[in-house]
């Protein structure tokens, strides 16, 4: 009589942890995997939000994630409304001289900002670029994405910036407080 208590009770034991595992097997989605899915549908047409500004970029810089690249612009001061035009370029003209600036990649992204490298009251520098010179400070060496940075300059208080690409990739522009983004996807 022990014997079949003590082998029902094995029985019972197996076949609850048998409807466990079961039950936490079926509770994973299928094709679930420990990879994150990166997002689509972001676009690569224009996006922009026509603003003026007048409070000075500070920073230009730069992350790697899973999905894209990003490019991030610190204004501090700027607030929830920094004004930019984001768009895809056969070539990157320089807003006011139309001066061609070289940027490399397999695509050009235009990115304009509405806030100058300089201080519009004193006139000092705010954001060190150079004209048709890789952004000061921003190295993106192994990026996915991200191929060339070039400073085009600034002209009546918007700051251009040509960010060369793989390809022409899908992008997002996000709006901070205080600063603006800019994510490249990876792939479409």
């Amino acid at each position: 009589m022990r014997r079949i208590g003590a082998a029902m009770a094995v029985l019972v034991l197996t076949g609850t942890a048998a409807v466990a595992a079961e039950g936490g097997a079926s509770a994973a989605p299928a094709g679930a995997s420990g990879a994150a899915a990166c997002p689509t549908g972001w676009g690569s047409g224009l996006k922009g939000v026509p603003d003026s500004g007048i409070v000075p970029l500070a920073d230009i810089r730069t992350g790697r994630h899973d999905c894209y690249d990003r490019m991030v612009f610190d204004v501090p001061g700027g607030g929830d409304h920094i004004g930019y035009y984001v768009q895809y370029v056969d070539q990157l003209h320089q807003v006011g001289s139309g001066d061609v600036i070289p940027v490399g990649g397999g695509a050009v992204l235009e990115v304009r900002i509405a806030a100058p490298s300089y201080d519009p009251e004193t006139g000092a520098v705010a954001y060190p670029g150079k004209a048709a010179k890789p952004l000061p400070g921003v190295d993106i060496t192994g990026y996915r994405t991200f191929r060339d940075t070039r400073f085009a300059g600034s002209f009546e208080g918007e700051t251009q910036i040509g960010l060369g690409v793989r390809a022409r990739l899908p992008f997002r522009v996000i709006q901070l407080h205080d600063r603006l983004v800019v994510d490249v996807a990876h792939s479409w």
